[in-house]
């Protein structure tokens, strides 16, 4: 017998979808039966690569939009429901992490407003909106949110105190938001990568003694695939995840439980 994690008839809203975590998360929802709206902020040719790989603009609609402010997040919701008349599953995934270690004694007011607004002022916007639409859907379950966290969420990261901070307040909103709207029929829950294979980690990873000292946190003794994310992000949006709300769902090869 087989077991199909299906999203037919659903339509899902995932952030920074151009490449890696995002990327694996579009195709997989679309292999779903999902039809999938993603944002992408400057990488227009991989944006239009992969609507054509998902099957065209009748299935995948890509969406350039900056992300960094509450209105933002609320335009790239406007947009989605837009492009495809409804929202049942928003998946925030965009972010950004400064490669550079910064000590907190002589880090920049830019660069910690920089983080927490693009990391959590836009989110706040997403997730408002985003609620505001599932809730106009006519059905018991009207909608699944996914926020995708961080390890360092749960135990900090020295010198990128600012990721950590907009990450970890992630968690909070997730157990926050359940507690609000699980009764409303909304499900809300969070993914918390370890380290995985992607542009944004690769600076880091290719760096012998940076990757030694990353791998050797990680009980399995490797880096994650990004396709090791997608996978849990699908699972929470389907029904046999349907008694799980306001759960931070740790995908990290073992590593909180040692680090």
């Amino acid at each position: 017998m087989s077991i199909a994690l299906s999203l037919a008839g659903k339509v899902a809203l995932i952030t920074g979808g151009s490449r890696g975590i995002g990327a694996a998360t579009v195709r997989l929802f679309h292999q779903a039966g999902a039809r999938v709206v993603f944002s992408y902020q400057s990488a227009a040719d991989r944006a239009a690569a992969l609507v054509a790989e998902c099957g065209g603009p009748e299935h995948t609609c890509a969406v350039q939009q900056d992300l960094a402010t509450p209105e933002d997040g609320r335009a790239l919701i406007q947009a989605a429901v837009d492009a495809f008349g409804t929202l049942d599953c928003l998946i925030v995934n965009h972010g950004v992490w400064p490669a550079h270690d910064q000590p907190i004694a002589t880090m920049l007011d830019t660069q910690w407003r920089s983080t927490l607004s693009i990391n959590l002022d836009s989110v706040f916007g997403l997730v408002q909106a985003g609620v505001v639409a599932m809730l106009a859907n006519d059905r018991q379950v009207k909608g699944h949110i996914v926020l995708i966290a961080s390890t360092a969420a749960q135990r900090g990261e020295a010198f990128h105190a600012d990721y950590a901070a907009s990450k970890g307040a992630l968690l909070s909103l997730t157990k926050s938001l359940s507690s609000e709207l699980a009764a409303q029929g909304i499900y809300a829950n969070c993914v918390a990568p370890g380290w995985v294979a992607t542009e944004m980690s690769a600076a880091a990873l290719s760096d012998p003694v940076a990757s030694k000292k990353a791998t050797s946190l990680i009980p399995l003794g490797r880096v994650g695939s990004v396709e090791e994310i997608a996978g849990p992000v699908l699972f929470l949006c389907t029904p046999l995840a349907g008694f799980i709300s306001g759960e931070i769902f740790n995908v990290n090869g073992g590593a909180v439980l040692v680090g």
